[in-house]
């Protein structure tokens, strides 16, 4: 029952059928006395004791769930997906590193099931996503403290809480924090398929400014750059065609872009400069080419060029926990006014892990694993 109905809440509460909603409903107020197991202090979860391939260093173990003390917060996780941030983590290629053994993922969200009695903000029903990164989320079921945890809304789809905590917080930051663009700027970036790049340009759309989305060409190049337009992508273009000449004609009808959000690295990072207005700024979040950033010298003197980097788990470290639920509910906002959908997704029992975190390494991935509990 339980994965029917988080699969049908997926979709926004109207879209259901009142009967469906009602027994879906029912079942989330049940929370509390649901254990993701047949022994109730017992749960499963993907961890790896080594770094090294994903696939061969990540086992499904059941763990043991400690019991809740008085600032304690007893969590089912709901769904989770699998971000190219907990691969590099496994990895050992990350800028955050938990001690090992250790459970893999770093987003996702779940349900409440009891609180200690110094809990104060959750109670059982609420949805939580994590604070901070290394929480670890792919597993059934766990205990952790109430400050690592941040209460989201329920009444948005699954799917887009699942991924709401890491890309789209990452895409507004960068959109609104490097320079002052108004409706009717430009953004350029590079992949722009990604779940970054997705949230960029739905929330650039919704701002009013328009972006040019840079992909690297496939055979269905037509079918993504369609998929990209709906969005709300102003113009998608491959890395072969921004290297030529003919790429300035985009800037007849709009202004050059001001902010360029760099993800590969390497020429494709080159060429965003080269793009750049004169005092623009270029954000590097990723390095998917595991190449160098280089820029020219000529581009840093003579148009005055910035390189600035980003990363969200700084931020929040900056920042803190109210302004980061601040920005969640600032995307939850745009998530119901229908302005921020979840990138293309694919369900995947946790069980079939395997073949998830193959997916989820395939060149050209078009949908994002989601790890369902």
């Amino acid at each position: 029952m339980w994965v029917s109905c988080a699969r049908l809440w997926a979709r926004t509460p109207a879209q259901l059928p009142p009967g469906v909603l009602a027994s879906c409903r029912r079942h989330y107020r049940a929370a509390s006395s649901y254990s993701a197991s047949a022994d109730p202090s017992r749960g499963r979860a993907l961890i790896y004791a080594n770094h090294g391939d994903p696939a061969k260093v990540v086992e499904l173990k059941n763990v043991e769930l400690a019991a809740v003390g008085g600032s304690d917060v007893r969590v089912r996780m709901l769904a989770a997906p699998i971000n190219p941030s907990d691969i590099n983590m496994i990895q050992g290629n990350y800028g955050l590193l938990p001690k090992l053994p250790a459970v893999g993922g770093n987003e996702g969200v779940g349900q409440v099931v009891a609180v200690g009695s110094s809990v104060t903000g959750l109670k059982p029903g609420d949805w939580v996503i994590p604070a901070n990164a290394g929480l670890g989320t792919w597993r059934t079921e766990a205990v952790f403290s109430e400050e690592a945890l941040i209460e989201i809304p329920s009444d948005i789809p699954l799917q887009s809480a699942a991924t709401l905590g890491v890309n789209p917080c990452t895409a507004y930051r960068m959109l609104v924090d490097f320079e002052q663009l108004q409706p009717g700027d430009s953004v350029i970036q590079n992949a722009s398929n990604s779940g970054v790049g997705q949230a960029v340009i739905q929330i650039a759309a919704a701002l009013g400014l328009r972006t040019i989305n840079v992909v690297r060409d496939r055979p269905d190049i037509q079918k993504l750059a369609n998929r990209l337009k709906d969005l709300g992508a102003k113009h998608v273009i491959t890395e072969e065609e921004l290297r030529k000449p003919e790429t300035k004609n985009l800037f007849k009808d709009m202004p050059q872009p001001r902010l360029a959000l760099n993800c590969v690295g390497g020429k494709s990072s080159t060429e965003l400069l080269r793009h750049l207005a004169p005092g623009g700024t270029m954000v590097t979040y990723g390095g998917m080419a595991k190449q160098p950033v280089t820029a020219s010298v000529s581009l840093l003197i003579f148009k005055d060029l910035r390189l600035r980097g980003f990363w969200l788990s700084q931020w929040k470290k900056k920042h803190g926990p109210g302004e980061f639920k601040s920005l969640i509910l600032t995307l939850c906002a745009l998530i119901r006014q229908g302005q921020l959908t979840a990138p293309a997704c694919t369900e995947v029992p946790l069980q079939d892990y395997q073949r998830a975190l193959g997916a989820s390494m395939e060149p050209f991935a078009s949908s994002k694993q989601i790890l369902t509990m």
